[in-house]
């Protein structure tokens, strides 16, 4: 999409990267989502000693979102300071796939401006989204 401001986008989640909470991996990482209504929303990771409990900076960004009252998107960033490009964990693409469509744009990129781009199709092929409660709810109707 050329409507979206992927340097933006990076310095946002960049800035989100130094909150992070990562004491225990010391793997920060930044998001930054860019709402329909033109408005970039970020979350940072945030760890736990109970590491169950650690809730990952896409979904952090995206809750402040909705918090905000957002429910549709145009793009999602992940920055983080590795060399390897760190794309969303399979917990954070369901999130993403509640909100996001298909065909959304979602990046990853680094501290030495790699980059990479996927759709969230891409990332999560034939994805469990409301549409299936939905169409669940006509099975079996009397």
């Amino acid at each position: 999409m050329t409507d979206i401001n992927w340097p933006g986008l990076k310095q946002a989640a960049k800035q989100a990267t130094l909150q992070a909470y990562a004491p225990y991996s010391h793997f920060p990482v930044g998001v930054a989502v860019l709402a329909t209504s033109g408005k970039i929303y970020i979350g940072c990771n945030v760890e736990s000693a109970s590491y169950g409990a650690t809730v990952c900076a896409e979904r952090n960004a995206i809750a402040a979102a909705i918090v905000a009252g957002e429910r549709e998107f145009k793009a999602l960033l992940v920055y983080t300071p590795q060399l390897d490009l760190t794309p969303p964990c399979g917990i954070c693409r369901q999130v993403i796939a509640e909100f996001f469509h298909p065909d959304t744009p979602v990046a990853s990129c680094n501290h030495v401006d790699q980059q990479q781009t996927w759709t969230l199709g891409e990332l999560l092929p034939a994805a469990f989204t409301p549409k299936h409660l939905a169409d669940s709810e006509k099975v079996g109707a009397k």
